[in-house]
This record gives C-alpha cells, sequence and structure tokens, in this order.
C-alpha cells in the first residue's frame, strides 16, 4: 500500500455537555487539524441526495419529510420512538453508513494527527481506531451552570443529560489526556495549543 501521505493517527475528543468540547475541537481545526464530528456524520449521511434518505422516505413514507424534501427528524423521531422494532432498522441502516463516512473522512486527513470528536465515545466504547482519547473535563457545577445558559435549560433537565451520560470517573477512566476546562477560552485554547504541540511530537502511522 503505497499511501502518497502518511495515515494519520487518530485523536478521540469528548466530553461531557457543556465541557466545551466544541471550542476545543474548533481551535485544534484553527491550528490545521482535520476533525470528523460524530454528530456532523449523522446529518450529513441522512441530507437529501444520500441514498440513506431515499431508504428512510421509501420505507417510513413521505411524511418523515419536508416540504423542501429534507429529512424531518421529529418526525422521524415520532415513528421509532414507540416503536423499538422500527428504531433498530433505522439503526441497522444508518449506524454503518456513519461508521463509513467518518472512516473516510478521518482517511482522508492530510494533517499529521486527525480528530475523532464524539461526545458518547466512552458510553457506546466506539474509539474508532483512536489511539489516544482527549477528555475536556469540567466540575459538574460549571456544566450545569454552562449548560442552563447556552440551552436555556432547567437544572433538572441538565442533570437528566448527566446522568444519562458517563460519569466524569468513567471518562477520566479512559483518558489518555485530560483539559480540566474550568477557567475561560483563552485558557483553554492555550491548554490546546500546548497538546497540540506535544501531539506533534508522537511519530505518526496506525497504532
Amino acid at each position: 500500500m503505497n499511501h502518497t501521505h502518511t495515515t494519520p493517527w487518530v485523536l478521540g475528543l469528548t466530553g461531557g455537555i457543556g465541557s466545551g468540547k466544541t471550542a476545543a475541537a474548533e481551535r485544534f481545526a484553527a491550528l490545521g487539524v482535520h476533525v470528523v464530528d460524530a454528530d456532523q456524520a449523522a446529518r450529513w449521511v441522512v441530507e437529501p441526495g444520500q441514498p440513506a434518505l431515499a431508504q428512510l422516505a421509501e420505507h417510513f413514507g413521505p411524511g418523515i419529510l419536508t416540504a423542501e424534501g429534507r429529512l424531518d427528524r421529529a418526525a422521524l423521531r415520532a415513528r421509532i420512538f414507540a416503536n423499538a422494532e422500527e428504531r433498530r432498522w433505522v439503526e441497522a441502516l444508518l449506524h454503518p453508513l456513519i461508521g463509513q463516512a467518518i472512516e473516510q473522512s478521518l482517511a482522508s486527513a492530510t494533517s499529521p494527527y486527525a480528530i475523532y470528536a464524539a461526545p458518547l465515545l466512552v458510553e457506546t466504547g466506539q474509539r474508532r481506531g483512536a489511539r489516544r482519547v482527549l477528555l475536556i473535563d469540567v466540575p459538574e457545577a460549571l456544566q450545569l451552570a454552562r449548560t442552563q445558559q447556552r440551552d436555556g435549560a432547567s437544572e433538572a433537565q441538565v442533570r437528566a443529560i448527566l446522568a444519562a451520560q458517563a460519569s466524569r470517573e468513567q471518562r477520566l477512566a479512559v483518558a489518555d489526556d485530560v483539559i480540566v476546562n474550568d477557567r475561560d477560552l483563552a485558557w483553554l485554547q492555550h491548554e490546546v495549543d500546548r497538546l497540540h504541540a506535544f501531539y506533534l511530537s508522537l511519530p505518526g502511522g496506525p497504532a
């Protein structure tokens, strides 16, 4: 296999809700690192023109499409919410495609390392070949405050989301690197820059 460029190694980037994971990913991207976001990949595979959208419409009928022919997520959720069989069908269709989209994007990276950003990396155990995992960690009180501020959610709502996500302990157990994001954006960016320099010093190629 003669690659024109060395295959970049993969850094898994994760963090709970309100941790600043997105801000960290944006900083890495600004530094020229190829970032693949699991949530974006999930949206991309059901874009108009993608085969998955046609299959969903064929299976559920045109009622799951908006007038513009895009996926009406609320309508799809309503269909599969109470129906485990239908939900499994959708997952069996989309999960391999999302995985493929992520793999292809990671493989196309020209930076020395690439980032796979996934909020539920720990929960799903899907590291996508990540050699290291970077956790953006944040004290729970701060997580609550930030998320309530950002989403206008109540404390109870945020606590429910936190309860469904892996605990800090579980995340810290799998993380190779940790940024405690309990200060401002400048501090977070400084920490990302520091780690970026370290990551560039690591030997390339797959683990």
